[in-house]
């Protein structure tokens, strides 16, 4: 083992509302496989993640009937209300020393090259999010859904996974978040709360996390492009 070890926790204990299924969006398929599959796949095939721990809801019926749900590298874990209890649980059942990605259950087109970027930026106690330039006009709305002013787009980016800290350092600073009734969104906003620097490293925009609908389309059509709809597990 080294003497940093990689791990990953991946916080899958949603219902996804806004895809008005009848299951959890994580397990509605792109050609015969679960979106959980390929968002699993590029974490479990590469050689520096050592372990792959998945935060499930407590009445989960889908998971263990996956084929990768067998593979050697998982572990699973029961989540939380919150997506912070899920990651925090899913730390909880790793070692205190090395590092952790955490990855997006319903985020399935993650490229080995943007991963292996992000394991690089990482140093210490600095941690590294991937993350997409904004390249739209961005509004700020108000509650009567009409536009209040113009947002400034330069150096404004959106947040994707994997995100990667040091293990301890999130642990303790998520804890730390709960305890104080703080709104976590995503691990890198827990680090920022607390004051902890966080790269920015730019990833490819066809990382997209699924939630409406009208990305399973979008998603395959992703997959296809980057030679992944193989049918097979690898």
């Amino acid at each position: 083992m080294s003497s940093n070890p990689l791990y990953a926790v991946v916080p899958a204990a949603g219902i996804g509302k806004r895809m008005a299924s009848e299951i959890p969006k994580q397990y509605l398929t792109i050609d015969e496989l679960p979106i959980i599959h390929y968002s699993l796949t590029t974490l479990l095939n590469h050689s520096d993640i050592e372990r792959v721990v998945v935060a499930l809801h407590p009445q989960d019926q889908w998971f263990s009937t996956l084929d990768v749900a067998k593979h050697p590298k998982i572990r699973v874990v029961v989540g939380g209300g919150e997506r912070a209890d899920s990651v925090l649980n899913g730390l909880r059942l790793l070692p205190d020393n090395g590092r952790v990605l955490v990855h997006d259950a319903a985020r399935p087109c993650l490229c080995v090259q943007d991963l292996d970027k992000l394991i690089s930026a990482q140093q210490g106690d600095v941690g590294a999010i991937l993350a997409s330039e904004v390249r739209d006009t961005m509004k700020r709305g108000n509650a009567e859904q009409t536009i209040e002013h113009t947002v400034e787009r330069a150096q404004l980016f959106h947040a994707l996974t994997p995100q990667l800290f040091d293990l301890a350092l999130l642990r303790d600073t998520l804890q730390l978040a709960i305890e104080q009734s703080q709104v976590i969104t995503d691990e890198a906003s827990a680090m920022e709360w607390a004051q902890h620097p966080v790269k920015l490293v730019v990833g490819r925009s066809d990382n997209i996390k699924v939630t409406r609908p009208e990305d399973l389309q979008l998603a395959r059509l992703f997959l296809a492009q980057q030679g992944r709809l193989t049918g097979e597990f690898i």
